[in-house]
């Protein structure tokens, strides 16, 4: 199989324009001595709205590579796939993550669920971990939940690798497991089990992503309880080092972090834990770098700016539509959106004041920030308008691209601040 690095970035990029910038970014952090391994990732619900194809974001990784002379690794990830999309990935991706929420929570048959408990029951009802601030549950009763559980998600995430192994080397991919779009968070209990039953299945699983408490809303800082996340974040670390060492799982295993762009206050602390037990780390972005073309938009003069006042206006009208699919990461205060009259008498410095992530800033609006997130759709209908607009003004966006990246994710992410 590809070995995927032990510190990678997932530049995900809405309309596939920015990748030289993105990698600018990655190749400045890595004169820091730490390698980093940009993935290009960009999901079925994406690619859909935005009307492009998973060819176009493997174009856009090839070309930026090109153009930079990179000699690093890279990747092209196949976003949040499952059986009903992944053949049209499968020509040109090289890391799948393979979503299996939807799986979660479906029962299995009686016969299935009592196998596991008697596979995986222990005299004492528990397993101590080294490290661990608590044993492992291993109890009937706590068994026959994880079965109701997640016995149905280790067999859809076993059926989409067996289908993308049918038609695609093994040798030439990394898999990632995704259970991070559900309301409950997995227990670090859960994943010791979780990956105990993903090797088992033979998936040579290298990131997972697991659903932590807190809110990880689109494009804003981490809302929760900090020191619960790094209990929780800490002991997730420990069951992979369990894991790689007692499992048949890739020496390359590591945690994925989903919905991961902006999250600025639990940075350091997955950076510090990640150095603590010399572990890795996958951080997967999205529509940060579609703000920040929002952002070079706004200050690239009259005609570009009234681009970005017009969504704006039209993604309040239709706030209701575009925020649906992302209700479980988004978390707007209506009272806090000025008005479209209001928005409209902005110049494009304020503008970019408002949406541009700079923790601290009293002129920086989450609210503001978060429509603004999901209203890439209202973009991608007015096509080659507004994508010819983005390369008119290059010059001014891919600054605010790279910067972002690099200032105010990667240096966080490397402990660089």
């Amino acid at each position: 199989m590809k070995i995927l690095g032990k510190f990678s970035f997932g530049t995900g990029d809405r309309f596939g324009m920015q990748g030289r910038a993105q990698l600018e970014a990655v190749a400045e952090a890595a004169k820091w001595g730490t390698e980093i391994i940009p993935v290009w990732n960009k999901s079925f619900r994406e690619h859909s709205i935005v009307g492009t194809t998973p060819e176009d974001t493997r174009t856009e990784a090839d070309d930026a590579v090109k153009a930079l002379g990179w000699q690093g690794a890279y990747f092209v990830d196949a976003d949040h796939i499952n059986l009903s999309n992944v053949d049209a990935f499968m020509p040109w991706s090289d890391f799948f993550t393979m979503d299996v929420a939807n799986a979660i929570g479906k029962p299995v048959s009686p016969e299935e669920t009592e196998a596991f408990i008697a596979d995986n029951a222990t005299p004492d009802g528990v397993i101590a971990l080294p490290g661990m601030d608590r044993p492992i549950p291993a109890d009937e009763t706590y068994l026959r939940h994880f079965a109701g559980q997640y016995l149905n998600a280790i067999r859809e995430a076993s059926g989409i690798y067996q289908h993308i192994a049918a038609g695609k080397d093994p040798e030439t991919f990394v898999v990632e497991v995704s259970m991070d779009e559900v309301d409950t968070p997995q227990s670090p209990a859960d994943l010791y089990f979780i990956l105990k039953l993903l090797a088992g299945q033979g998936i040579p699983v290298q990131t997972i992503a697991p659903r932590f408490s807190g809110r990880f809303n689109k494009g804003v800082d981490y809302v929760g309880d900090l020191k619960k996340f790094e209990q929780e974040f800490e002991q997730d670390l420990i069951v992979l080092s369990y894991a790689r060492a007692h499992f048949d799982l890739p020496d390359s295993l590591k945690l994925s972090i989903h919905s991961g762009s902006d999250k600025f206050s639990i940075y350091p602390v997955m950076g510090r834990l990640v150095r603590k037990y010399d572990q890795g780390l996958h951080v997967k972005t999205a529509g940060t770098t579609w703000l920040e073309e929002l952002i070079g938009l706004a200050l690239s003069g009259p005609e570009a700016l009234e681009m970005v006042k017009e969504i704006y206006t039209e993604g309040l009208r239709r706030m209701d539509e575009l925020t649906a699919p992302y209700a479980e990461v988004i978390d707007i205060d209506r009272s806090a959106l000025p008005a479209p009259e209001e928005f409209d008498k902005w110049e494009g410095d304020q503008i970019a004041a408002t949406l541009r992530h700079i923790p601290g800033n009293a002129r920086f609006n989450p609210h503001v920030r978060q429509l603004m997130h999901v209203a890439y759709k209202l973009a991608a209908e007015r096509g080659e308008e507004y994508l010819s607009l983005v390369r008119k003004n290059e010059r001014t966006i891919a600054p605010q691209v790279k910067e972002n990246l690099l200032e105010r994710h990667l240096q966080r992410l490397l402990g660089r601040e």
